[in-house]
């Protein structure tokens, strides 16, 4: 939807309050449904949300998005068989008619012993206000004007930002209800501002273009317009004139944005289903070292206002901060309760993922890291998915900075960093204290002590 016209009057319809007993009532009756047509158990999630997000480009506003959502999921299980089903209607009747689907479907499948709710005693019974939830009442002419002020202060930085990519303003609000027939019944609120903006730089070598953007769950926390749009401003101006690399073996410090990547690879080879799958490069790794003596990676899900935080998971199993990595040895997996009884273990409350996962910083901030460096391959950006969960085999497009003598000298673009994760979560000879706090995984720069750069 684009256009301004009659845009701010729809403010208060998109900030009303939501409806959270008829979210409760949809679960009762879906509940009670499935235990009428003979479910031995059966789970649901209820969720509703709306959002306003606002585009700008060159000054101009460009999109307007309103969404409004709302959903229903429902899971059944016949002892060992399951099925599920889903519907946007909240109607009675519609309603029972997911219950009959899902049904129908747990009628189909096979026998699988690890089907079924959580263990009782793995539920959450408290659940703590890790305030998530900070509604506030935005108009769309709110958000253009944050949007643009982000643009404006992006193009300011340098005149050889000649073009933009835009600007945006976004928030979303919602609140999703699981329940169960064990009798658990868990509500979750959350808010999610955030401002984003990307440009376009040019001198005689060519083009190049960055980004940058804050989100926050509390717009009192969210970054200004104008230092988004400056960072990212500044972000562009520093990669023009970029140059190709010579292939070479060197270190490499992955600047802490695209630092937590690494942590996702340590989580999708430790999650319960490459576990049981046997696609994993760290199968039967655990009480294993695989990482240097002083790496201490764990999770945080109780941490207030939090981008990953939940006192449950998607299951409802109860959350809790835990060290998945002490002292460089594996402590832990990522299971959720279908995962852990394929593997003969106990859920670790991380359906859905993990939350909050951090690894503990060092002393040196990230000049700091640059300097312990001295020569090597600073990476800012990276493209391509080439990882095998398996063998642990990395090859990743990147581009970044030349680093020598511990400063930065020139930018770098269209080269491949390879390697293998084992040597690779081994190598890391450091982690900075430039923590990036935006996403579900918390780190800072790391610096790996060498891995293949290949370029020219």
């Amino acid at each position: 939807m684009s256009g301004k016209n009659d845009m701010s009057s729809q403010v208060s319809k998109e900030n009303a309050p939501i409806d959270e007993q008829q979210l409760h009532d949809v679960l009762d009756i879906a509940l009670d449904h499935a235990k009428a047509r003979g479910a031995s158990g059966a789970e649901a999630v209820s969720s509703t949300g709306d959002g306003l997000g606002v585009n700008v480009r060159l000054g101009d506003l460009e999109t307007i998005e309103h969404n409004r959502d709302r959903g229903l999921v429902i899971t059944v299980y016949f002892g060992t068989r399951t099925g599920s089903a889903s519907t946007s209607d909240f109607t009675s009747g519609a309603i029972r008619s997911a219950v009959e689907a899902a049904c129908s479907i747990a009628a189909l499948t096979e026998d699988d012993t690890a089907n079924g709710l959580p263990d009782a005693d793995t539920l959450a019974t408290t659940i703590p206000d890790l305030d998530l939830y900070h509604p506030r009442a935005l108009s769309v002419d709110d958000c253009q004007a944050r949007a643009l002020a982000c643009e404006a202060a992006a193009r300011a930085v340098d005149s050889r930002i000649v073009n933009s990519e835009g600007a945006s303003m976004s928030a979303d609000r919602g609140v999703d209800i699981l329940a169960n027939s064990l009798g658990f019944r868990g509500v979750n609120r959350k808010t999610r501002y955030s401002v984003s903006c990307a440009v376009i730089g040019k001198t005689d070598a060519g083009m190049q273009r960055d980004y940058w953007y804050h989100t926050a769950r509390c717009l009192d926390d969210l970054q200004s317009g104008e230092s988004v749009g400056a960072a990212a401003g500044r972000r562009t101006a520093r990669r023009l004139d970029a140059r190709r690399l010579k292939t070479a073996q060197v270190p490499v410090l992955f600047e802490a944005p695209v630092a937590s990547s690494l942590l996702s690879h340590l989580v999708g080879a430790i999650s319960g289903g490459a576990l049981y799958r046997k696609a994993s490069f760290l199968l039967d790794h655990v009480g294993r070292q695989i990482f240097p003596g002083f790496v201490r990676i764990h999770e945080r899900p109780l941490m207030p206002r939090g981008m990953g935080s939940a006192a449950f998971d998607n299951e409802g199993v109860a959350t809790r901060e835990r060290d998945i990595v002490t002292d460089g040895v594996l402590r832990g997996y990522v299971l959720g309760t279908y995962s852990a009884r394929r593997l003969g273990l106990a859920t670790t409350g991380n359906a859905g993922g993990v939350h909050n996962l951090a690894i503990d910083p060092g002393a040196k901030d990230f000049d700091g890291l640059v300097g312990e460096m001295g020569t090597g391959l600073l990476v800012t950006e990276m493209a391509g998915f080439g990882v095998n969960n398996v063998t642990g085999d990395y090859s990743r497009g990147a581009a970044g900075f030349w680093v020598e003598n511990g400063e930065i000298s020139y930018p770098v673009e269209e080269i491949t960093i390879a390697g293998n994760l084992r040597e690779m979560f081994k190598g890391i000879a450091a982690v900075g204290s430039d923590v990036d706090l935006r996403g579900n995984y918390h780190t800072g720069s790391i610096l790996v002590d060498r891995m293949t750069v290949a370029g020219e």
